[in-house]
């Protein structure tokens, strides 16, 4: 699934900050703009809004990843330097919050290759994914606390989620970076590979995730982080009705007869 010679355009109007092609059911998405080592400026988040809120129907999963020698480098901070209107600031923040929600609640699962820079707004844009892979280029920090500002695109909940409050805060006021070792560890990334492999590695869970059903991959990307932050009775509940939405769509009665009559594969142990 790596052949360039396959690709074909998604047909979704987008900056040229972004590049979008698709290899059957899976989109792959570039941040193009390495000159700037994939600096998110406004135009930019707004073209990433834009292409998860128009995903073709048929598309079931997509690939993130940067052009040129990082993943992304983080704000664009000419895009703050001259605010001074507070509840501008406010409104830039919401509208970061509103593109990386589509990519979290979306129609289809994100995998995100990481490499080189992965600071600031760029492991902002990272953790509204929902599954990261790493190459052992990759490093991570978060220099808002050395430039004057804060998070702003949703990192105070997603990334304090993913490695806990106290680490956070711990690159905030230090400035300390993660390497691609250190970040794995901590619970960046759910995968860790060789510099060169994020992209295969990438494609490859993006085929197993587009071959699920429609109404799993929603349940997994909707209802599951919600069960988690709700109390455990709301909680169950959800999942009760969920699972009875998701068993019963034709696809999954399909499925469950192939493995009942062993026409699909069991569960083995992978190395």
């Amino acid at each position: 699934m790596t052949t360039k010679d396959a690709e074909e355009p998604v047909g979704i109007d987008l900056p040229k900050s972004l590049k979008a092609t698709r290899l059957g059911a899976v989109a792959h998405l570039r941040l193009a703009r390495s000159e700037k080592r994939n600096a998110l400026d406004d135009v930019t988040v707004l073209g990433l809004e834009t292409f998860f809120t128009r995903l073709p129907k048929d598309v079931r999963a997509i690939v993130l990843t940067g052009e040129g020698a990082h993943f992304s480098a983080g704000l664009d901070l000419s895009e703050v330097a001259e605010q001074h209107d507070p509840l501008e600031g406010v409104l830039h923040s919401r509208m970061w919050h509103r593109a990386f929600e589509a990519i979290q609640f979306g129609r289809a699962p994100v995998i995100a290759a990481l490499h080189g820079a992965v600071v600031g707004g760029g492991l902002e844009l990272a953790a509204a994914t929902h599954i990261r892979i790493a190459e052992r280029s990759t490093y991570y920090g978060l220099p808002e606390g050395q430039r004057g500002i804060f998070l702003g695109g949703g990192g105070s909940v997603r990334i304090a989620r993913l490695i806990g409050v106290a680490r956070v805060q711990d690159m905030m006021l230090t400035g300390r970076t993660l390497n691609a070792d250190e970040g794995h560890l901590a619970g960046v990334t759910q995968y860790l590979v060789e510099d060169g492999k994020g992209l295969e590695k990438a494609m490859e869970l993006a085929a197993k995730a587009a071959s699920n059903t429609p109404t799993t991959n929603f349940a997994v990307l909707h209802a599951l982080p919600r069960i988690f932050e709700s109390d455990p009775a709301s909680g169950l509940l959800t999942e009760s009705l969920m699972a009875a939405i998701a068993e019963m769509s034709p696809e999954a009665q399909q499925r469950l007869k192939d493995f009942l009559e062993k026409r699909a594969a069991k569960v083995v142990r992978q190395s």
